[in-house]
């Protein structure tokens, strides 16, 4: 998330705004947000109704928790791109994801 901050303003620039999402507790997410100055917001998933509705379940790590990833939402609120990793310790490479961004346009 501290990563993302840092590419946020390149993908503001593509029309492309950044949110996160973490099964963590309110209070948690807002200790971490303030604590590192996030310029996006982050929000939680509870129950794991995003996880599961959105088809990113870490099927390895257990029910709920999801697999490391991004999604690229449309006006309409369709995905128009998935980017994922298994494992929970790497994330999609954000210089690929903006460049597959821009290649198809931005927002």
């Amino acid at each position: 998330m501290v990563q993302l901050e840092k590419w946020r303003r390149e993908f503001e620039e593509l029309g492309v705004n950044i949110a996160a999402m973490t099964y963590d507790s309110v209070e948690s997410l807002k200790e971490f947000h303030d604590s590192e100055a996030l310029g996006y917001p982050l929000l939680r998933d509870e129950d794991a109704r995003h996880v599961n509705g959105f088809g990113v379940p870490d099927e390895d790590l257990g029910e709920g928790i999801p697999r490391p990833g991004m999604f690229w939402l449309a006006p309409d609120g369709s995905i128009s791109a998935k980017f994922a990793v298994p494992g929970y310790r790497t994330r999609p490479p954000l210089a690929e994801v903006l460049a597959s961004i821009r290649a198809a346009g931005g927002s």
